[in-house]
């Protein structure tokens, strides 16, 4: 049985997700690196006498699959649902406006003047 840390989330967890994160990491290298469009570039590259070195920086967030499980019986035959938490409406504040025009972004304008 996995330790709690005193955050309460398992080491076990920890783990599990630093696998993911680094197995899609290697997965996306991969997809990169034998990506014919990449290495047409690193060709071209090499034939104007330089090395390409490309670097990728990504960000791998994980976030809890909250979903019920239901049991439903279908004549003897059981059958699990799955269904998930609503998804509440992104809520964009004044701060975050100025910011998306600074950067020429433009942004709905909301249903109801903020107060």
């Amino acid at each position: 049985m996995p330790r709690a840390d005193p955050a309460g989330d398992t080491l076990m967890d920890d783990q599990i997700m630093t696998r993911l994160a680094r197995e899609l990491a290697e997965a996306i290298g991969g997809a990169v690196s034998h990506n014919p469009g990449v290495e047409a570039c690193r060709e071209k590259a090499r034939a104007a006498g330089y090395e390409l070195r490309v670097s990728l920086e990504a960000e791998i967030g994980f976030g809890s699959r909250q979903g019920e499980v239901e049991e439903h019986d279908d004549g003897g035959a059981a059958q699990l649902a799955v269904t998930e938490p609503p998804v509440s409406p992104l809520e964009i504040t004044p701060n975050d406006r100025r910011f998306l025009r600074a950067l020429r972004i433009a942004a709905e304008e909301p249903a109801h003047p903020a107060e």
